[in-house]
């Protein structure tokens, strides 16, 4: 079984049926919190997060529960999202007053969105919520942007195809475990750190990867939560944990900064 947040017909709904196959017993959770809390308490085996979008980028919320939870990265998906409108029953693009979805899809619909400043833009939990939304209020004048499966889940018409502001759209999920075995054709090693105060700290931990060819694909800050003014940096390795100078580089990290985790090695997805 395989937590998402979301309702059925969300995005990360998606993500599980491309990883695992379309057998896959996939379970909704209100929130990323119970997510993470399904996989420790063995209520799921696994979890599907989202992490970040090609166009509007990191989802903040699940790097702080990757750092604050023991979970495991153990695979990745990358999933082409493409954005509907849509509307209720016999209700057309003319009447519509109102449109709903998640912050995230309403900001990489936002070209589309700037040419109905009419419109009236409410941000929702869950793409696939406010398609669930539409569909329970029977109201002609709101409608949703979600995917395409969300439509035929709740029944609804889409009046306006590929909204999204960039062709190239993509999400890139995670795949969480709570212990999972290793992944024997790992490519790929997801970390947090911190570094020490004091003058070039950054550059002396990025100098661990840089001396062993480490390659480094991703390096992003986020502010530790209860600690003003104080950053962690989420960095993605082209490298198995497992590959020698990979190893040795995170092992030199443990020596320069002020602390490492280890998120994850998996084999990095195909888009």
């Amino acid at each position: 079984m395989v937590a998402f947040q979301g309702e059925p017909g969300a995005y990360s709904e998606d993500a599980c049926l491309r990883y695992f196959g379309k057998d896959v017993r996939a379970l909704p959770f209100p929130d990323f919190q119970a997510v993470f809390e399904s996989v420790e308490h063995d209520a799921v085996t696994h979890a599907m997060v989202p992490v970040e979008n090609s166009i509007e980028g990191t989802v903040a919320q699940v790097n702080d529960l990757l750092l604050d939870h023991d979970l495991m990265i153990s695979g990745e998906v990358i999933v082409p999202i493409r954005h509907f409108l849509m509307v209720y029953d016999s209700s057309s693009l003319e009447e519509v007053k109102e449109v709903m979805s998640h912050p995230q899809a309403l900001g990489q619909c936002r070209k589309f969105l700037g040419n109905h400043p009419e419109w009236r833009i409410t941000p929702a939990y869950d793409t696939a919520g406010s398609a669930r939304i539409v569909s329970e209020s029977k109201r002609k004048d709101i409608a949703a942007i979600a995917s395409r499966r969300a439509a035929g889940v709740y029944g609804l018409k889409i009046v306006k195809d590929d909204i999204q502001s960039e062709v190239a759209n993509f999400t890139r999920f995670f795949v969480l475990e709570k212990n999972p075995q290793p992944v024997p054709d790992a490519n790929k090693t997801s970390i947090v750190f911190a570094t020490k105060n004091a003058p070039g700290a950054l550059h002396k931990c990025l100098g661990e990867f840089a001396s062993r060819g480490v390659n480094l694909t991703k390096l992003e800050s986020r502010p530790r939560k209860n600690k003003p003014w104080v950053y962690v940096f989420y960095a993605d390795l082209e490298s198995s944990v497992d590959d020698p100078d990979c190893h040795a580089a995170i092992g030199g990290l443990l020596k320069t900064g002020a602390f490492v985790k280890i998120l994850g090695s998996y084999k990095k997805a195909d888009v």
